[in-house]
């Protein structure tokens, strides 16, 4: 249970008289109560807090609501702030046309009924609590995501590592204890030496699979030449085994990037080619990489197949359902300051992910 946190409303008129029976009114509401006297205060009130709910007078001198508001609405940070208007004099229809386009959320004519205005400031007193409470859960999700993926990450190395120095070096041992016993099996019984063959060839096919498994968990080269070099070798690995043709592009002057940079685009590489091979139909993949003028990293897969089913699109570009991998892939960019594109239609489908290029670059 998330604890009720005040929110700050923000009172705007010239008349201090005004200003004194809003505060009486709004007292009921447990809220922070700030009084500005002139819509420059209120600009400056607006600047330094975080303002939920802006009441203000319509007529004042110098600036009045209607110029405060627009000065509002212009900032991008005030874009979500709810101004209620107050006036004393019965406004017009074009009036309220105005004062609504001008990003008004509400008008109070006065005699003010005070449960009225309560009412109304409290509606979006709450609204605006309950997004910011929200926002706040929405962020540690997003972190408790980014660690998940880093221990998934971990994890994999150490499968990886385990998989290599101790089943890989059991399995060698193995190997040569076989060889040995071939040796001493062919004078004594053929058939002990055609199963002893038999098993060698087992073991090496056992021996393949593992690497292959390791290599896909977490590739070595990933770790010890970078990424580059790891993404020719898996794309031509991917290749041999699928039948689809690879062709990568990748850009010399890119150099190491940071580790976390360097899994995460390795990761976005392997779920769009494992899509690729089951998904799209396509004989031919191609993968590219390239710094650009505006310090952006690009990473950009394509196909050449039957693409991405009409509902299935309409459901991503909307965020409601698209999948484990694209999932994951979305939040991997995410949590590197990225952006992720999906196009796709009958001839094929283009995944571009785009990298701030400061943070990408080891030490960055």
């Amino acid at each position: 249970m998330i604890d009720r946190q005040k929110i700050n409303i923000l009172m705007v008129d010239d008349q201090p008289a005004k200003l004194l029976s809003y505060e009486v009114i709004l007292k009921e509401l447990d809220e922070n109560l700030i009084k500005a006297h002139s819509g420059r205060e209120a600009l400056d009130h607006l600047l330094k807090t975080d303002i939920a709910v802006v009441l203000m007078d319509v007529s004042m001198p110098e600036l009045d609501g209607f110029e405060l508001a627009d000065m509002i609405r212009q900032h991008p940070r005030f874009q979500r702030t709810a101004i209620i208007f107050i006036s004393a004099v019965h406004l017009t229809d074009l009036d309220q046309l105005k004062a609504y386009q001008r990003g008004a959320v509400d008008y109070i004519s006065v005699p003010i009924v005070p449960e009225l205005l309560r009412a109304k400031v409290s509606v979006f007193a709450d609204l605006h609590r309950k997004t910011r409470q929200m926002e706040m859960l929405n962020g540690e999700l997003r972190s408790l995501s980014a660690r998940l993926m880093t221990t998934q990450d971990e994890e994999r190395r150490r499968i990886a590592r385990d998989l290599h120095d101790s089943v890989g070096q059991v399995v060698a041992a193995l190997s040569m204890n076989d060889a040995l016993a071939l040796l001493e099996a062919e004078n004594l019984s053929p058939a002990a030496g055609d199963a002893l063959r038999q098993n060698i060839g087992l073991i090496q096919q056992l021996s393949n699979e593992i690497r292959t498994i390791s290599h896909l968990l977490h590739p070595p080269f990933l770790d010890e030449i970078g990424l580059l070099p790891a993404i020719q070798m898996f794309a031509g690995g991917f290749a041999e085994r699928s039948k689809i043709e690879v062709a990568v592009e990748l850009a010399p002057e890119i150099g190491r990037l940071a580790p976390n940079v360097e899994i995460s685009i390795f990761r976005i590489v392997q779920e769009c080619l494992t899509n690729v091979y089951r998904h799209s139909g396509s004989k031919t993949a191609r993968i590219k990489i390239w710094p650009s003028d505006e310090k952006i990293l690009t990473l950009q897969v394509t196909d050449q197949g039957k693409g991405i089913p009409s509902e299935r699109r309409i459901s991503m570009s909307r965020g409601t359902s698209h999948g484990v991998g694209v999932s994951g892939m979305r939040e991997r960019v995410r949590e590197l300051g990225g952006t992720l594109e999906i196009e796709s239609n009958g001839n094929g489908t283009t995944v571009t992910a785009a990298f701030p290029l400061a943070s990408a670059v080891a030490g960055g």
